[in-house]
């Protein structure tokens, strides 16, 4: 759960970059400095960085974009930069986008978020799936343990940095990910993938694809995974080793020349241990650790209609509906049926304008106790919205406006307009520069409004134990956020390619914590005075800050990939809150400065070395120090269609602290070094 009054993880943050983590971060790349030239292989790496600006994302506007046209901060992470990456999971793979927040908390549970407002459940981020959500209204988040799609059937991965709420919706209010898988043509004949380490201990990947007939081509796998536990912070065992296995299919089928249809599904069955605390009775003063094993189950199915009128016309229909169940300390069993409808089209010859409609219908049934619940314990939600953007071409080829909006219903607080204006400049092939103004909001979620949560007691006045806590609002409002961003994308001799986004965000209404009036109890029993707390919409402030992103080939054979980002957030209470930790959780739950340095080299028989070092900045409250993580590895391609790989992983220290969860609802452990082999092969 995310950060709250009681449990609120202060953070302070840092003003500049130490000087000895510069220096582990420019030595990893002259570790790698080249001998002697090589062809390049054929990948993305291989096109001059001009041809990079014509780059597809569909992120942005729903719809095919040049990154030439694209007026918002968006980092594309490759099918290569996967390969290359030695990630075994989808939140390391994000740890190479400038301005994202990447921390895990234990061995399953991480804490991601772009541009502040970090923790376990970051409600500022919307994640999505080929288009589809896999945020949960629950907590207002995502569970990051359950996202486990094969690396290798991952396209690219599109991060946003800055509102989407115009396309998206509510919710996409500091960013958007968005993971697009590959077509099923794409990965025809079978995939074996084996590996095994310190940590995780053993993970594997059956896939076949093949064809049927002309017009048809599916895919179907199998994957599981077993990670050991991490250390606890007293050097405890620390109870949170997990497995998960999952299984899925696509199907991509050309109905007619004008119809194509995209089938998939997925489902995982695992389990893995929660180290929590939880009030084992209503008078007792104090929390109780313990370790229970939460079982996960859930399946997605997608449907993705696409129909051509015209080489100017086109529409899609996505119906998806995915269920899952998981017996935390709060069991859950959640259903979601979603439907989106969008018409693409060209009007004159200046005009691109998309428009959509959508509906999602959501259904949850929880189970509490003592320490949590939800109140009511189960209730259905619906929501409704429409969407228009409009792309002009103000001077073709050179200067574009996009304007666009989108108005939902949500169930908590009705209607909401999320309108933007995007402005594209592109004085020459080689440069761009973009400005952009937009609105978003973050509805809220079951937590803000219904939860209750019991943290102890004592006893009181002529016996009567007094009980606190913590109560959710109905009336909880929608945290706004109006951002204003200017970026560029340029390309310098054919060899360095830069990409630059500076913003600025005015946040209102945003949550705080406070106290309401107390009431007498007559259940659970003993009869009881509760004083609890709850939340409001007393915040503002504002956030400022840059990123860049650098892809320079320092030869044939050598390429290197740096990253900065830099934000300071201020938040100011308003004159009737009483909270006492919301600005400080809000302010120190990101680092100030952040960077990274990724360094790719070939040698001669098919031999690759990738090295990857992040740095991040201090949190102080409660103090954790700034790190920088290295992974290493090689990757021996013995022939075609089989590599071995040998990867290590935060080899810089061996045991660190990378966030802290002091809600109790997960003990923090340590990550420590590790290492592992795999080996691919396909055929």
């Amino acid at each position: 759960m995310r950060k709250r009054s009681g449990w609120i993880v202060r953070i302070e943050f840092l003003s500049c970059i130490t000087s000895r983590a510069l220096a582990q971060i420019a030595l990893v790349g002259f570790l790698a400095l080249p001998a002697w030239p090589q062809q390049a292989s054929a990948d993305l790496t291989t096109k001059s960085l001009e041809d990079l600006m014509n780059v597809e994302v569909t992120s942005v506007s729903k719809d095919e974009q040049k990154l030439s046209r694209t007026a918002s901060a968006i980092f594309v992470i490759t099918a290569e930069d996967i390969s290359r990456s030695g990630a075994t999971n989808i939140p390391d793979l994000l740890r190479m986008v400038p301005g994202m927040n990447v921390a895990q908390i234990n061995a399953n549970t991480w804490a991601i978020s772009v541009r502040g407002f970090n923790g376990e459940f970051s409600n500022k981020l919307l994640v999505l799936v080929d288009g589809g959500t896999v945020y949960t209204p629950t907590f207002g988040g995502v569970y990051w343990d359950v996202l486990d799609i094969p690396l290798d059937d991952i396209e690219r991965i599109e991060v946003i940095r800055g509102p989407g709420g115009t396309i998206w919706g509510a919710n996409a209010v500091n960013g958007v990910v968005n993971i697009i898988t590959k077509k099923a043509a794409d990965t025809r004949g079978a995939l074996l993938v084996a590996g095994g380490g310190s940590l995780d201990q053993g993970f594997g990947t059956a896939q076949y694809g093949s064809s049927l007939g002309h017009d048809t081509n599916y895919r179907v796998y199998a994957k599981y995974f077993n990670q050991a536990e991490l250390p606890g912070l007293a050097g405890q065992i620390g109870g949170d080793g997990w497995h998960l296995l999952s299984g899925g299919f696509r199907l991509d089928s050309a109905l007619s020349p004008n119809d194509t249809l995209s089938i998939q599904g997925n489902l995982y069955r695992g389990d893995e241990r929660s180290p929590t605390q939880i009030l084992t009775s209503l008078t007792s003063s104090t929390l109780q650790n313990v370790d229970p094993t939460v079982n996960l189950s859930g399946d997605v199915f997608q449907l993705d209609w696409n129909h051509v009128f015209s080489a100017r016309s086109q529409t899609n229909l996505q119906v998806s509906y995915d269920d899952y169940k998981r017996d935390s300390i709060v069991a859950e069993t959640r259903h979601t049926l979603n439907l989106d409808f969008q018409h693409h089209f060209e009007w004159g010859r200046r005009q691109s304008i998309v428009w959509g409609l959508d509906y999602r219908y959501s259904s949850s049934k929880t189970t509490g106790n003592l320490s949590i619940f939800f109140n009511p314990a189960d209730l259905n939600t619906q929501i409704v919205s429409s969407f228009i953007q409009d792309e002009i071409a103000l001077s073709p080829e050179r200067l574009y406006l996009t304007v666009g909006t989108k108005l939902e219903h949500d169930y908590y607080t009705g209607f909401v307009l999320l309108p933007s204006a995007r402005l594209t400049w592109q004085p020459a092939g080689h440069q761009m520069f973009w400005a952009a103004i937009s609105r978003a909001a973050r509805t809220p979620s079951r937590e803000d409004t219904a939860i209750g949560i019991n943290f102890g007691g004592f006893p009181g006045a002529n016996g009567v134990p007094v009980e606190i806590g913590l109560v959710g609002n109905p009336h909880f409002k929608n945290e706004d956020l109006t951002a204003y961003e200017v970026g560029s994308r340029t390309t310098l001799r054919k060899r360095l390619s830069v990409d630059f986004a500076a913003f600025y965000g005015n946040y209102t209404h945003q949550e705080t914590t406070e106290p309401a009036a107390p009431v007498f109890e007559s259940t659970p029993p003993p009869p009881h005075l509760f004083i609890p707390s709850t939340f409001e919409n007393l915040m503002h402030g504002e956030s400022q800050g840059m990123e860049a992103a650098a892809n320079w080939k320092v030869s044939d054979r050598w390429t290197l990939s740096p990253g900065y980002a830099f934000e300071q957030i201020h938040m100011h209470l308003d004159r009737s809150s009483q909270d006492t930790t919301s600005v400080s959780a809000a302010e120190g739950s990101n680092p100030v400065n952040s960077a990274q340095l990724r360094s790719h080299f070939t040698f001669p028989r098919n031999l690759a070395w990738d090295t990857s070092a992040y740095f991040v900045g201090r949190l102080s409250d409660p103090k954790i120090p700034s790190y920088t993580r290295v992974d290493t590895g090689l990757t021996w391609h013995y022939r075609e269609g089989l590599s071995i790989s040998l990867f290590g992983q935060n080899l810089a220290s061996d045991h660190r602290l990378e966030f802290t969860d002091t809600t109790g609802s997960n003990r923090s452990t340590l990550i420590k070094r590790s290492g592992y082999a795999k080996a691919t092969w396909r055929f």
